[in-house]
């Protein structure tokens, strides 16, 4: 990652505001500059006072290495989707052992380009390489040199036209070199072993053994962490909630390609805007399932922060999951859709626009009086009780008086009762008690209603519910 110092700042915003990071010294100077800033002339290497003095709306940032090295261990676990076996090379690289990975992703061009395309996303400039050794595909990676080299054999050819400047020497050896007029890997190569030993000490012959896979290069496996907790520094003050999409998006692609690598969802994603003076907005989204569909959660804060007012302007954006959930079978993900998205994605997209207690779901109670077997529940959540008898969709509020006519009750003509009924008595031990005889009913026009008679006291009749 080339431009990691620049990386951890550009990223958080679409806006092509020319931005630069420097580097404190004798004389405080620009380090790297995204193209809105070279195009005004800035360059790396000019003093911060000349770059102002280029460009009255640059925004210059200070080399950041606590959120570098930030980055670096949230790309390693982005990368755990890949591989399983990653390693930091700080201060701006990543080695993958993906050799296991190509039946899964489709070979080395597939998997490279759904890296590659990843990154992107994320908003990363990279350089990609393979090679059989992890020295030798950090240099060809070094020299953008996008190459895959198969097998050991093949390394030297490979690395000899590569400069001496990819060696991780000290920069007093690369001079040494220089001097000797040794420019290239290969001139290198071709200097005798015991003559190199003598000027240059035996680890730098080991790291060239290790590079043209000689010896091994045992990696430190890198272990990506139980709970996903991320956060981006926006280059400039945000106002509007809604701009901020840009950013959390990237942040919400960071946490599914991690919940990738774990094999898992979440159900609930919280984010912290951050503001001056140490105020804080939350906004939290929880979903009916877990998932980890990267499109469906942007989707859904995107409805969240239409609805948001702002306090004060933010200045970075922490997201946070602290609850991973093994996903169901007919949960939607990175690789695809099954089981009933749609329902989901729309109960969920009501729940973002409207408010988590706006929506709501309708259960069966355990309980025989229909005015008291009912109850409020989350979406997704209800389960039904009829105890085997057919029940009507809609209860009125308030049971409805019918007239009578002969003994027969009547609504829009007289009620055609079917055979059987279904005698209802509970309630005595909360004073609510009642003691009724139920049947389906038909008017002369074909309609079905759920009617009952009282037991007790005038034995009237009434309507309880209207078939569909």
């Amino acid at each position: 990652m080339p431009q990691l110092p620049l990386d951890v700042f550009s990223r958080g915003s679409s806006e092509p505001q020319p931005l630069a990071v420097s580097h404190s010294g004798r004389r405080s100077s620009v380090l790297l500059c995204n193209p809105a800033a070279h195009a005004r002339g800035i360059q790396p290497g000019i003093s911060v006072a000349a770059a102002r003095a280029l460009a009255h709306d640059l925004i210059i940032q200070p080399r950041d290495l606590n959120a570098e090295r930030a980055a670096l261990h949230a790309l390693a676990a982005w990368s755990y989707q890949f591989s399983s076996q990653v390693s930091l090379y700080p201060p701006d690289a990543l080695l993958l052992e993906v050799q296991g990975s190509f039946t899964l992703f489709g070979g080395w061009p597939a998997l490279l380009d759904k890296v590659r395309c990843g990154l992107a996303g994320l908003g990363y400039l990279t350089r990609l390489a393979g090679a059989p050794t992890p020295l030798a595909a950090l240099s060809l990676a070094r020299c953008n040199s996008e190459q895959h080299i198969e097998a050991h054999q093949q390394l030297a050819a490979a690395l000899s036209p590569l400069p001496v400047s990819v060696l991780d020497w000290e920069q007093v050896l690369i001079d040494r070199l220089d001097g000797m007029g040794v420019r290239q890997l290969g001139d290198l190569l071709r200097l005798p072993r015991d003559g190199l030993a003598r000027r240059f000490g035996q680890q730098s012959l080991l790291y060239l053994d290790r590079m043209l896979g000689r010896c091994p290069h045992p990696q430190e496996l890198y272990q990506p962490p139980q709970t996903f907790r991320r956060r981006l520094q926006l280059p400039a003050e945000v106002g509007q909630a809604q701009a901020l999409l840009f950013a959390l998006q990237r942040l919400l692609l960071e946490l599914c390609g991690w919940l990738g690598g774990q094999g898992a969802g979440v159900q609930r994603v919280d984010v912290c805007l951050q503001h001056r003076e140490q105020r804080v907005t939350r906004v939290s989204l929880e979903t009916r399932k877990p998932g980890r569909d990267s499109e469906q959660l942007t989707s859904l804060f995107r409805e969240r922060l239409e609805r948001l007012e702002l306090p004060l302007p933010v200045i970075e954006v922490e997201l946070c999951a602290d609850e991973v959930l093994a996903l169901d079978a007919d949960s939607p993900d990175l690789f695809g859709s099954s089981g009933k998205p749609e329902r989901l994605n729309l109960l969920d997209h009501l729940r973002a626009r409207l408010g988590d207690g706006a929506v709501t779901g309708i259960s069966a109670v355990a309980e025989h009086r229909p005015e008291y077997a009912w109850r409020y529940t989350d979406p997704g959540d209800s389960r039904t009780d009829n105890n085997g008898r057919q029940r009507p969709l809609w209860l009125l509020s308030v049971a409805r008086p019918l007239k009578t006519r002969n003994g027969r009750p009547q609504l829009h003509g007289e009620l055609q009762l079917e055979t059987g009924r279904e005698r209802i008595e509970s309630g005595w031990w909360d004073g609510k008690d009642v003691a009724r005889d139920y049947y389906i009913a038909t008017n002369p026009a074909g309609s079905s209603y759920w009617v009952y008679r009282e037991l007790t006291g005038e034995q009237g009749w009434y309507l309880q519910g209207v078939f569909e």
